[in-house]
């Protein structure tokens, strides 16, 4: 099973709207067929690992990190292929939630005769499709909020100096960590600012650069920044407020940017919670944030954040640089954030750490 999550995790980033998904076909102590999710979702980890099988399969354990599907899409069920190939066994780290299967592919096998082990691995299981648990739950994809800090979680110089708090060991990290990700989101204060590309630059990975997500109320992305330029190469969505100014949103929509309105929040920018339902209706399900310290905090405010990844360096800059995450409104302990840690990385000097909401 462990080695079907590893496979799974090859799909993060790639495989959305669809969850990722591992199988490993096993049969007299052999391994007989891998499969992972292929990118946009399909074809389907079963249905990979039963091609490269073959008729092997029959009599077989299939490994899978996820409930095989039991409806018809643009794919046949991949519970039905299990059955068609002969499957003695299927152990399932955890069910799939989407309403259209949700234990239907786990009775289908059962009804066909297949023995069926549920729950091995679960919570890891759950871990690698929460973005897509997430969507399918809440109708908006997971968000990881990402910031690069000093010691004490400054992000920039009172002058907005920023490049770079962190080495070059983090700063390929954090490119590996775009590439496991949807969509990347920012706002239109720090895209002026630092006109980033926002796109995976690590070598053989250019083409797993994430969809670029610009939260932008007044339409001023100039229309002269990396993210407009390259729109016909890397997929751009502009989320503005619903009645922006309709010819500079088609000066976008000419460069290749697709525009997206939703309604205002109470400051007057796009309402997160609407951004997010939005995004999710594209199909979207692991979003990460590489915003300023501004939408860093009204993602907070509204408790958006499920999880924070932390590159840390080791300097101080002290209360003149600019912070993390501007006031959220905290007036006591007990409103506070909270977050568990779930990993550390040591990147030379710096230091990566992942944190997970506490609820």
């Amino acid at each position: 099973m462990r080695a079907a999550l590893a496979l799974a995790r090859r799909g993060l980033g790639s495989a959305w709207p669809n969850p990722t998904v591992g199988c490993v076909l096993v049969k007299d102590g052999r391994v007989l067929g891998r499969g992972w999710t292929q990118p946009g979702g399909r074809p389907h980890a079963e249905t990979e690992a039963l091609g490269r099988a073959g008729a092997a399969a029959r009599g077989a354990t299939a490994y899978i990190s996820l409930e095989p599907c039991s409806h018809w899409g643009k794919t046949p069920p991949c519970s039905e292929a299990f059955v068609a190939a002969g499957i003695a066994r299927a152990v399932i780290a955890v069910k799939d939630p989407d309403p259209r299967v949700n234990g239907a592919g786990i009775a289908r096998l059962a009804e066909a005769g297949t023995a069926v082990e549920v729950g091995l691995l679960a919570e890891e299981a759950a871990e690698v499709n929460a973005g897509f648990f997430m969507r399918i739950a809440e109708g908006r994809p997971l968000v990881t909020l990402k910031t690069a800090t000093t010691l004490d979680a400054r992000i920039a110089t009172a002058r907005g100096e920023s490049r770079w708090i962190t080495g070059e060991t983090a700063r390929a990290f954090a490119h590996a960590l775009r590439a496991r990700h949807d969509a990347i989101m920012i706002g239109t204060g720090t895209l002026i600012t630092d006109d980033p590309a926002l796109t995976c630059r690590l070598p053989g990975l250019e083409r797993r650069s994430p969809v670029r997500v610009i939260l932008d109320a007044r339409l001023r992305l100039p229309l002269t920044a990396k993210v407009v330029a390259t729109a016909r190469e890397v997929p751009t969505w502009l989320v503005t407020l619903a009645g922006a100014g309709r010819a500079r949103a088609d000066a976008y929509r000419g460069a290749g940017v697709e525009v997206m309105e939703v309604a205002a929040g109470a400051d007057q920018n796009p309402d997160l919670k609407a951004v997010l339902r939005a995004l999710g209706g594209r199909g979207l399900t692991r979003l990460l944030v590489e915003g300023g310290e501004r939408l860093s905090a009204a993602l907070l405010r509204e408790g958006l954040v499920d999880r924070i990844a932390w590159f840390r360096a080791p300097t101080v800059m002290g209360g003149d640089g600019l912070p993390f995450a501007a006031g959220i409104g905290i007036a006591s302990l007990a409103a506070m954030r909270r977050f568990a840690r779930t990993d550390r990385v040591d990147l030379g000097s710096d230091v990566f750490e992942t944190y997970r909401r506490v609820d």
